[in-house]
């Protein structure tokens, strides 16, 4: 029997992930949960298929997990929409949530609103880069969880639900950051701030992965504010990693 591929392997775990959160329940103050692995799969999977094959990638990106103007939209982990469509090439249907937030309307392609910490991040790749091709040749992007939280018109993340709502999500989140790094089988997993560190190095306990971290591009970030393509390629040079 043939061995799946690379791809292939992330897709069925991103499958299993996305089964697995499917019967979570969350207490107020979260009043809607967006899952962009059901609605946006098709643009997801497309992302896999194209960007996570390819042989071993040398360094995983991290994220949190989906922003309102970004995955949200796309499907894409930090998915500024105008850098998925025209850099990463991607323009899958995208479909809507089954409960929908009416604060926090999916537009797809057609969102107007810049994922301010996906053009970030995105745009240093690109610039450093140039293509996408060349980029993933070595690296990935992903997000620690894929459910986006909200109360209301408010983002909330992971880091704020109650202990006893977390367990089970971490869970299947750290096993879903195991599953894809035995299947990468990168050198470096490079957090995207502080949160994602510190779930990464729980989850990869007893990995042969070195774990590092470069600051948040949030625009909530006064330091990322003041040149955070600069500051990340720092921390990276810094760690040996670029």
């Amino acid at each position: 029997m043939e061995r799946n591929t690379a791809a292939e392997r992330l897709i069925i775990a991103a499958r299993e992930l996305s089964a697995a959160l499917s019967d979570l329940r969350f207490a107020p103050p979260v009043s809607h949960v967006y899952n962009p692995l059901t609605y946006a799969w098709s643009a997801h999977s497309d992302y896999l298929q194209r960007y996570g094959g390819g042989g071993k990638k040398r360094v995983v990106f991290l994220g949190m997990n989906p922003g309102p103007f970004g995955m949200v939209q796309c499907g894409i982990p930090f998915g500024e929409v105008s850098v998925v469509r025209d850099w990463l090439r991607i323009d899958a249907p995208i479909g809507t949530p089954a409960v929908l937030n009416p604060h926090r309307p999916v537009e797809g392609w057609d969102c107007r609103r810049s994922e301010v910490s996906g053009r970030r991040l995105w745009g240093l790749f690109q610039q450093r880069y140039g293509s996408a091709a060349a980029f993933f040749a070595e690296h990935f992007v992903a997000n620690y969880c894929p459910l986006a939280f909200f109360d209301h018109g408010r983002n909330l993340t992971p880091d704020k639900l109650p202990p006893a709502e977390a367990v089970a999500l971490f869970a299947a989140c750290d096993e879903h950051l195991r599953q894809m790094i035995a299947v990468l089988q990168p050198e470096w997993l490079i957090a995207v701030g502080g949160f994602a560190e510190a779930r990464a190095r729980v989850a990869l306990a007893g990995f042969s992965v070195s774990v590092g971290r470069i600051l948040h591009p949030s625009p909530a970030s006064p330091v990322a504010n003041r040149g955070w393509a600069a500051a990340a390629t720092g921390q990276l040079l810094t760690l040996g990693v670029w």
